[in-house]
């Protein structure tokens, strides 16, 4: 049975080597495998889900959105989140779409030391990986979340879903703001935590944010699993940092027990990670 990673691009991902370790390790004859798929693709790739052959996939970026409409229902969180990283087999063979970003993130972060109840976070990024971030975040208790995205439109409209989603528990003080608006910067040094969640610095030294006004009380996350420029000029100002590395092994391990109905094995899963960066 077959498991793939549905994502353009997909040639980084450490997935593939931690999945297969983990279904080796439990004794399970599933295979994980990254498969390259642009949007023109994406209907395709996902009605091959449907065969016999296939258990479900893992779904990252730019995909985490418009997988959604080629799925048959959603799990309650993924549906008020509005993004997809997981799909597995439901009754019937229904593809069903889970989020597991959302859980993983908060997980991580427990993990590095950072309780986030009365905390104030600024959030890069507005698309599907945000969004996950975003709602978990608003249900954590912070007192404070600003949401920057190079579209002023796609972060207010984050915000909007956000309010929207909270009627029975009002949400924290959430606001938009552009990445370029001249009141970020300020925002961002009476920030607890700082969060990338674009893709700038997956596949080069790029930055979402040159040389952040940060200092030794703030926490800078970059949901990507390695060393970073935001990292790195974050670090050299005196921050707190802590790259995505526990986010994709954790979201991962409810992956794999949404495929498999098991408890995935962590530290086997943090192993192969770990020897995937091994050249």
């Amino acid at each position: 049975m077959n498991i793939i990673l549905i994502g353009d691009p997909v040639a980084h991902s450490r997935s593939p080597k931690m999945q297969n370790a983990a279904f080796a390790h439990l004794g399970l004859d599933l295979s994980f495998a990254a498969v390259h798929t642009p949007l023109a693709d994406l209907p395709l790739r996902v009605a091959a889900l449907r065969g016999p052959d296939y258990l479900g996939a893992n779904v990252t970026l730019p995909h985490k959105q418009a997988v959604i409409p080629l799925l048959d229902t959603l799990e309650p969180e993924a549906a008020r989140i509005g993004a997809v990283n997981v799909i597995y087999k439901g009754a019937g063979g229904a593809l069903v779409g889970a989020n597991t970003d959302a859980p993983g993130l908060l997980e991580d972060l427990r993990e590095g030391g950072m309780a986030l109840a009365g905390r104030s976070v600024v959030l890069l990024g507005a698309s599907g990986a945000a969004r996950a971030a975003a709602f978990a975040l608003v249900g954590a208790g912070l007192a404070r979340l600003t949401i920057a995205n190079r579209s002023l439109g796609r972060a207010a409209d984050l915000v909007a879903n956000l309010r929207g989603s909270s009627a029975d528990q009002p949400p924290p003080d959430v606001r938009a703001i552009a990445l370029d608006d001249i009141a970020l910067p300020a925002i961002i040094a009476a920030a607890d935590l700082l969060i990338n969640a674009t893709s700038l610095g997956w596949h080069a030294d790029e930055t979402p944010l040159p040389n952040p006004p940060v200092s030794a009380h703030t926490l800078v996350y970059d949901m990507v699993y390695r060393e970073t420029r935001l990292l790195r000029e974050a670090a050299a100002q005196g921050a707190r940092t802590r790259d995505g590395a526990g986010m994709l092994v954790h979201q991962g391990a409810l992956a794999l027990t949404r495929w498999t109905g098991r408890t995935a094995p962590i530290e086997i899963m943090w192993a192969a990670f770990r020897s995937a960066l091994t050249p």
